[in-house]
């Protein structure tokens, strides 16, 4: 299947930048708890605070950019900001530096997430955007297992010098800048002749489908049930495995997103999105109580594995899902509400999951979170 030349410039852009960011994501668990004494409590807060951040400002830069029709300048803000917050995890000094530095961070992330998605959905035909998303999120995830394979290499060389790991992580975000200002081209139907309305109206909201609420509301509660990948980290660390190889917990998950995410796509493009999604929160449910019951380093990596089988599955097929019950001038807006919501999810997920780890151990926190993919699925299910 060929796809658009500018769905795989938006991969290339995605890889780069998680590479980056996940050199000092696969880190920054261990490097809070073992280097500045943050509790798990504080890392299931800071991470719930940061991806909820991300959430809310995507809902402002999908309505922008449906207001203005223009996708990339936005585009380009997003991972310029994102790239200029690099530095500040390796100055960090204490949590409220790293709150800081991932606030800003995931800001960013929110300005851009929404205008590429939707920038997707208007360069791919309908027919092909299972495949499109999945491709993205298959480049995407590349990045996110070479990023902790160069952080666990680093780490080796450098007798776990954290720090150094993430000065090393600014580069990428700088060539992932480079690739968005001279790499992507914005196709002209995006930029309509006359200024549309600003999109957040009670009318224009009245056209978003129950199909697309629906979609929302499943979302919602599949993100209680999937809560920081943090925790998948500190679970190795938890059963033993050295900060310099708790990185290859990450680099397991992503090898199994990267490789499902595009087969997966090209499935739900079939007519299978119900039974894929099905299959995602079953992946989802038995990734949760492998975790729950694991004693070993090897039993957190196969429930990583499961873990990266549930991403794969579910996370092009929700974006699809989304543009197809939009209206093409609504994209923007549609897939901001749609984050908006899941990280307002994800912020709840993360506390309960450090409040979980902090009262109860471990094992509960993948309970619970098996608990609510078993909820979503119910509601899944039940509907025709």
């Amino acid at each position: 299947m060929n796809l658009p030349k500018g769905v795989v410039a938006l991969g290339l852009v995605s890889l780069t930048m998680d590479m980056s960011s996940e050199m000092i994501h696969s880190l920054l668990p261990v490097f809070l708890v073992t280097v500045l004494g943050a509790s798990a409590m504080s890392v299931g807060f800071i991470e719930g605070i940061a991806e909820a951040t991300a959430s809310i400002a995507k809902v402002f830069s999908g309505v922008l950019s449906d207001w203005f029709g223009r996708r990339k300048p936005l585009v380009l803000l997003g991972y310029g900001m994102a790239a200029l917050t690099k530095p500040l995890f390796p100055l960090a000094t204490g949590i409220g530096a790293v709150l800081t530095a991932r606030f800003l961070d995931r800001i960013g992330k929110g300005i851009r997430g929404a205008p590429r998605d939707a920038l997707i959905a208007d360069i791919t035909p309908e027919a092909q955007r299972g495949a499109a998303y999945g491709l993205r999120q298959a480049m995407d995830t590349v990045g996110a297992f070479a990023g902790p394979l160069a952080a666990m290499g680093l780490m080796a060389a450098s007798h776990d010098n954290f720090r150094l790991v993430f000065w090393v992580a600014v580069v990428p975000a700088v060539v992932c800048v480079l690739l968005i200002a001279f790499g992507v081209e914005e196709p002209e139907a995006t930029r309509p002749a006359a200024q549309p309305r600003f999109a957040i109206t009670r009318e224009n909201l009245a056209r978003l489908s129950s199909r697309f609420w629906w979609v929302v509301a499943f979302a919602a509660v599949l993100t209680l049930a999937r809560f920081s990948e943090a925790f998948l980290l500190l679970r190795a660390e938890n059963v033993g495995l050295a900060a310099t190889w708790v990185p290859m917990i990450l680099i397991v998950m992503n090898v199994v997103y990267a490789a499902s995410a595009y087969p997966f796509g090209r499935f739900s493009d079939n007519g299978s999105r119900r039974v894929l999604l099905v299959w995602g929160v079953l992946f989802l449910i038995a990734s949760d109580i492998t975790l729950a019951l694991a004693a070993n380093v090897w039993a957190v990596g196969l429930g990583a594995a499961i873990w990266g089988l549930h991403m794969g599955a579910t996370q092009g097929l929700l974006s699809a899902l989304v543009a197809d019950a939009a209206p093409a001038d609504l994209r923007g807006t549609a897939f901001g509400v749609f984050n908006l919501l899941s990280g307002v999810a994800l912020l709840a997920a993360s506390v309960i999951a450090g409040g979980l780890w902090t009262l109860l151990g471990p094992a509960m926190t993948f309970y619970a979170g098996a608990a609510f993919s078993l909820v979503a699925l119910a509601g899944l299910v039940a509907r025709r």
